[in-house]
């Protein structure tokens, strides 16, 4: 069977949820036997996000290999349980690297170098490039951007010309549009969907399958009216009601029957669906028996995008553990010594962010030292790890003046400082340390009793380290180096064994933290928090509070 492509692209405005129809309906092939894969074509010049200010952009969502991706690439594989790469998100900006890369070598010839052909047609040479690689059955491409974007229109060019290269057969058209509902007339308007299909048309693309994003249900007059007037049929008219959690969505297509008009048209050979799984985490993330609140400390907290993957990494371990948890968001630049206390008097764990630059680091450490004196559960991620070990060495090894080479480059004791093949770079894109590395776990640690195993690996994206020449004042005063890269003894993990949870790890473990695969550290932390949480008395029952209002 040859690869098939499926296109989404999006209209009316930004944020329906392309990101996770795509990997909903991926989730629903894969399911069914089929072996899938999602790329993401981005309309900005940007050739990576690694530069992109976590405000505008959110979360920087780095894969095995290295690459600088769109936090969409973790539902991608949240959802379908893959690993993605640098081919599956493409950005305008790579796309014309490329081709003046090319220009630049005389692959063209002498040509005129112009936007038709050679932009789309090094568009199309992405697309089909993943189709290849990995003997796919089922290819999903989502077009960022909304339709009528200048910016998208090489995009939807590129693929009216592949869907007429490939073949019609092997290839397929889904559009995500708004059926909005106006409370002053007290119905839906189907308007928006009609002007966004007839602008998609104009640029020569006729979709096959409309997906539309609605707060109240579509009868069957709506239905009928959306078909006629956008030219599919009535079966093609899939409705995607806002749903308790994102991880019900890929249920509620199956229930609009979304995978089987796609089998059909496709002519896709399946077998029977097998979703227990999924339904069973469904089922634990929207039940839970009770909840939990853990403070999560950063500095880019008012943009929760901005550690998409954490949040849902929790999701994942509340699941396992049969509890919901509920993130207390905390700006780290208003936390100091004086409000530490008081902030933090209502969560059973604590864990300290990633991020870049000084701005409220003191409030990052304050958080530390709270969780490490009051014997609370501890996590700290990249950054948060790095604070961790300034806070240590400053409070317990009685090094004062300990900090950041990145803070304060004229620190006696740099206990973190910048790696030595960091020292020297100019470019700030794709030059840090990224990508998966090897990790071997000290036996006994609670690293090992987590993963249940010696050599693990994780996804890295950083330019600071702990300073190898100072990290033996950390071990004399009790804290261990519990994880280590063997390759370049470079310390991965470190934990302090006489607290009852407290994890520091330089890598971002949210990262490959999957529905099926939820990351044991993080199962093994809210565990922990959990623990704590009954200890203290602050864990809340959500089967007592029901039975109390008689809810079943």
């Amino acid at each position: 069977m040859s690869t098939k492509y499926i296109f989404v692209t999006g209209g009316v405005t930004s944020s329906l949820g392309k990101g996770i129809i795509c990997a909903s309906l991926g989730r629903l092939l894969v399911a069914q036997g089929l072996k899938v894969t999602i790329q993401k074509l981005d309309p900005y010049i940007n050739v990576d996000p690694g530069t992109m200010n976590p405000y505008e952009h959110g979360e920087v969502y780095v894969t095995d290999d290295g690459a600088e991706t769109d936090l969409d690439l973790g539902h991608y594989e949240r959802f379908l349980d893959i690993k993605t790469s640098q081919s599956n998100n493409v950005t305008t900006g790579r796309v014309y690297y490329d081709v003046i890369m090319k220009e630049r070598q005389g692959a063209y010839l002498g040509k005129t170098v112009q936007v038709i052909p050679h932009i789309t047609d090094e568009i199309q040479s992405h697309v089909l490039k993943l189709g290849q690689s990995g003997n796919y059955d089922v290819v999903l491409v989502e077009i960022g951007g909304t339709v009528g974007d200048i910016e998208s229109l090489p995009y939807i060019e590129a693929v009216r010309q592949l869907r007429y290269n490939v073949g019609r057969k092997d290839t397929l058209s889904i559009h995500l549009t708004l059926v909005p509902y106006l409370a002053a007339a007290g119905e839906l308007k189907t308007k928006p969907t009609q002007h966004s299909v007839k602008t998609l048309s104009e640029s020569g693309l006729q979709p096959d399958i409309l997906v539309c994003r609605t707060e109240h249900h579509l009868d069957e007059t709506i239905r009928r009216k959306v078909a006629q007037f956008c030219n599919v049929e009535i079966e093609d008219v899939i409705e995607s009601a806002d749903a308790k959690s994102i991880y019900e969505v890929p249920l509620l297509m199956q229930k609009e029957g979304l995978d089987k008009r796609v089998i059909d048209k496709l002519n896709l050979k399946t077998s029977k669906p097998k979703l227990d799984n999924w339904i069973g985490f469904v089922e634990a993330v929207c039940n839970p028996s009770g909840e939990i609140n853990i403070a999560l400390v950063g500095k880019y907290v008012e943009h929760h995008d901005s550690y998409k993957s954490i949040v849902e990494a929790f999701i994942h371990a509340g699941a396992v553990n049969d509890c919901k948890v509920n993130i207390k968001w905390i700006q780290s630049d208003n936390l100091t010594k004086d409000n530490v206390s008081d902030v933090l008097k209502d969560v059973s764990g604590v864990l300290v962010a990633p991020g870049f630059g000084g701005r409220g680091i003191e409030g990052k450490l304050s958080a530390v030292n709270f969780a490490r004196t009051n014997n609370i559960p501890f996590f700290g991620i990249c950054l948060g790890m790095q604070c961790s070990v300034i806070e240590y060495a400053r409070n317990v090894c009685g090094w004062e003046d300990a900090n950041s080479a990145e803070f304060d480059e004229n620190s006696e004791y740099p206990i973190i400082d910048i790696m030595q093949d960091q020292k020297d770079l100019k470019n700030m894109g794709g030059t840090m340390r990224l990508g998966k590395y090897d990790c071997k776990l000290k036996k006994g640690s609670r690293s090992f009793e987590a993963y249940g195993t010696e050599n693990i690996d994780e996804r890295h994206r950083h330019r600071y380290e702990v300073n190898n020449n100072l990290r033996y004042k950390l071990t004399e005063h009790g804290m261990s180096l519990a994880g280590m890269n063997p390759e370049r003894d470079l310390v991965e993990i470190v934990e302090i064994e006489d607290h009852p949870w407290f994890v520091g790890v330089q890598f971002h473990p949210e990262l490959k933290s999957t529905v099926n695969n939820p990351h044991p550290l993080f199962v093994d932390f809210v565990k922990a928090s959990l623990k704590n949480a009954k200890s203290t008395n602050s864990y809340k029952s959500l089967k007592k509070a029901k039975a109390a209002t008689g809810q079943s």
